[in-house]
């Protein structure tokens, strides 16, 4: 199981003296980065996958958006809803695979399987820049981060090498489907944004930090979806598990679930706390669970002056 962790008093000084004077955004303009004057950075190609399914809307809008945006995108995401399957991987022996259409591969298993497929089959030979995996429909900030398919998805990219970014929309409320969907719309403009940043200051080097990706959540703003964030933050995954099974013996040899959403009180600069004040949420994170205070660093100097 993985193992929850709170923010060393010496890294959360990083996070509040990256973030601080910032309204909306992390850094202070003073602070922010001068405008570059090279040539700008190539597109990306880019593995977009998820966990909510191939043809769902968060995935759909996200692969409008970026090949909008000039990348080189392609599909390939889990054939059904795998919602909640956390990093699993290869549990049969064969897998069934459906290319529907172009740019577009469905994979009859988990996000990690997709993801696996693409990298070893749709990118045989010339591993993508990039993977996103998202935009999920629903937030993976704290214990829902670590049973997520999506946040999953983008571990099977960085397992292998390849830098990734795990997308989310949504607050801690029961989501409205509608204002949920409307609120995929700037997290998707935000995600290009971010891109836009990761290849401008890579250049010829590599988009991310060796091993390291950013699980991003954004809050849905106002009751349309349609808000705008109040800003950006480096945050870290809150350690707590929002999530409480209760379990009532049938008596006849089954158990009735029924799991509850209880959260507690959110942990100072924590992606909780940063969604709750409507906050774009950027949680840096690697396969084998354990960023540092290095990581975080990075994380909080890469998103400075960012704005939703």
């Amino acid at each position: 199981m993985r193992r929850k962790r709170v923010l060393p008093p010496a890294v959360f000084l990083v996070c509040t003296a990256a973030l601080a004077g910032t309204a909306p955004a992390v850094a202070s303009p003073q602070t922010a980065p001068a405008a570059s004057t090279a040539a700008p950075a190539a597109p990306l190609r880019i593995l977009l996958t998820n966990d909510d399914g191939y043809n769902a809307p968060g995935i759909r809008k996200a692969f409008e958006r970026l090949t909008a945006a000039g990348h080189d995108v392609t599909i390939v995401a889990p054939l059904t809803n795998q919602s909640g399957t956390g990093t699993k991987m290869m549990s049969a022996p064969t897998i069934a695979v459906k290319h529907p259409e172009p740019k577009v591969w469905a994979v009859d298993g988990t996000p990690g399987d997709s993801v696996a497929f693409g990298l070893s089959e749709v990118f045989e030979g010339h591993a993508p820049d990039l993977v996103v995996s998202g935009t999920n429909f629903g937030p993976n900030v704290a214990g829902l981060a670590t049973h997520s398919g999506t946040v999953g998805g983008a571990v099977a990219a960085l397992e292998s090498g390849v830098p990734a970014i795990a997308l989310s929309t949504g607050g801690l409320a029961v989501p409205d489907p509608t204002a949920t969907v409307n609120a995929m719309g700037p997290t998707v403009d935000f995600a290009v944004k971010l891109i836009d940043r990761l290849r401008s200051r890579a250049r010829s080097g590599p988009l991310l930090p060796k091993g390291v990706g950013l699980n991003i959540n954004h809050p849905i703003v106002g009751a349309d979806g349609k808000g705008n964030a109040a800003g950006v933050a480096a945050t870290f995954q809150d350690p707590q598990a929002p999530l409480q099974p209760d379990f009532t013996d049938s008596g006849d040899g089954t158990w009735k679930v029924n799991v509850q959403f209880r959260p507690q009180p959110a942990a100072k600069g924590g992606d909780v706390e940063a969604v709750s004040a409507d906050k774009i949420a950027i949680s840096p994170m690697n396969a084998d669970w354990n960023t540092g205070p290095a990581d975080f660093a990075v994380t909080s100097a890469l998103i400075a002056g960012l704005r939703p």
